[in-house]
């Protein structure tokens, strides 16, 4: 692996993921729309490549893939808010940007190829923490909600299905809300320590009981992590990136508070139809490549904060 595309590449993960690339030495090209990634998240990645495209057009992502020999695909429309109101477009992305990404590998001979899913794919899981190979589903097809996993799921079975014939190897990792800067705000953490920041009541809302459960892990992690399963992930294998330090709600509210220095009243108000109660990986497998100390929640807000 040397030439390396990065779709999504101006996004919170794909800068993140391109500057750790370009410190390590590969030549990195970046391929992004900016319909939600910023050229400023890149700006000092002056050894980068950045060309402008749409992950649904065919003849975008070919070209892009010239002189390619490894691609990280994360182009994707990300951010609850978006699953609910254009569902028709976050699918568009997710189907036809996979199809074109594939069927540009083949065609330009490209063996390597790093999917993103989402930890969205597990949604009401069976065991927590969920390892890989939790069945993965839609639980109801008519809540717009579930377009962004849907599409995950989607990205899984092309991976899988052309990764047996077409690549050398073929990877998928399932991000774990994670965190950090550059974040977009339509995210729990940026959405909480902006609202946080700017109440001025003590009774701050929150959607649901405040009991569902998130474990979360902060970018300088993911990327670790991600680097790992990047240089030392076997071919045809699926990967959780994120932490096992599951926090409530309430309890997240509660620390944000506190480095605010801020006292609140949480009130609720019902949670959004698919909502799930809890979320944590296993991350056994990414361990037994490496992955061994990450960053306490309450430190890692305060990093996003400062």
């Amino acid at each position: 692996m040397k030439n390396i595309l990065v779709t999504g590449g101006t996004g919170f993960i794909g800068s993140a993921i391109s500057s750790m690339l370009v410190l390590k030495g590969y030549n990195v090209t970046i391929f992004d729309n900016n319909s939600r990634g910023k050229l400023k998240n890149i700006s000092a990645l002056k050894e980068a490549k950045f060309i402008k495209g749409d992950i649904r057009n065919f003849q975008h992502v070919f070209k892009a893939c010239k002189n390619i020999d490894t691609v990280i695909h994360l182009a994707a429309v990300n951010g609850t808010k978006y699953f609910y109101e254009k569902p028709d477009i976050v699918l568009e992305v997710a189907a036809k940007g996979v199809i074109n990404i594939i069927d540009s590998c083949k065609e330009r001979g490209i063996k390597n190829l790093f999917l993103a899913s989402s930890s969205e794919v597990y949604h009401f899981p069976k065991k927590i923490p969920t390892d890989e190979k939790e069945s993965i589903k839609i639980p109801d097809i008519m809540n717009p909600r579930f377009s962004y996993a849907g599409g995950k799921i989607f990205t899984e079975l092309m991976g899988v299905n052309f990764g047996r014939k077409y690549f050398k190897k073929l990877i998928i990792f399932r991000p774990h809300n994670v965190y950090g800067k550059n974040m977009g705000n339509e995210h729990v953490v940026p959405e909480l320590l902006l609202r946080m920041k700017k109440n001025k009541s003590k009774n701050f809302f929150i959607k649901g009981t405040g009991k569902e459960t998130r474990a979360f892990i902060y970018i300088d992690d993911f990327i670790k992590a991600f680097e790992l399963v990047m240089t030392k992930g076997k071919h045809m294998q699926i990967y959780n990136i994120g932490t096992e330090q599951m926090v409530s709600i309430n309890k997240l509210c509660k620390t944000i508070a506190k480095i605010f220095k801020k006292t609140i009243n949480i009130k609720n108000k019902p949670i959004a139809k698919g909502g799930t109660k809890a979320r944590c990986p296993d991350i056994s497998k990414i361990k037994k490549l490496g992955f061994l100390n990450y960053t306490l929640l309450e430190d890692g807000l305060k990093k996003v904060i400062n």
